[in-house]
């Protein structure tokens, strides 16, 4: 993969990922510890793709510049806004390689 971009595919299963990492927080399922340990791999590479500054950590400017490419990149009709068609397309679209 190029380096650079991250999948939509890679994107939404780190998204995933955290969402099952709050729930097995709560207590609501015992398998969601399998869950995101299945999205560690790909948490530590969005973390490094986002640590700019190579320091180890993620800062809040760091993470918000990175997500607000990541909108860019979605938002194919460039409105500002997301719609139904453009989420869609993290569905039916492969992973691309990297973002950044």
């Amino acid at each position: 993969m190029p380096k650079g971009r991250i999948g939509a595919w890679t994107m939404a299963g780190v998204l995933l990922a955290g969402m099952a990492g709050m729930i097995a927080g709560t207590g609501i399922a015992a398998d969601n510890t399998q869950k995101v340990a299945a999205g560690v791999p790909a948490t530590k590479q969005l973390l490094l793709l986002m640590d700019t500054d190579k320091n180890g950590k993620v800062s809040k400017q760091e993470f918000m510049s990175f997500m607000t490419a990541e909108f860019d990149r979605l938002d194919i009709n460039h409105d500002g806004e997301l719609d139904v068609k453009e989420l869609m397309q993290l569905q039916v679209r492969p992973a691309s390689g990297y973002h950044r």
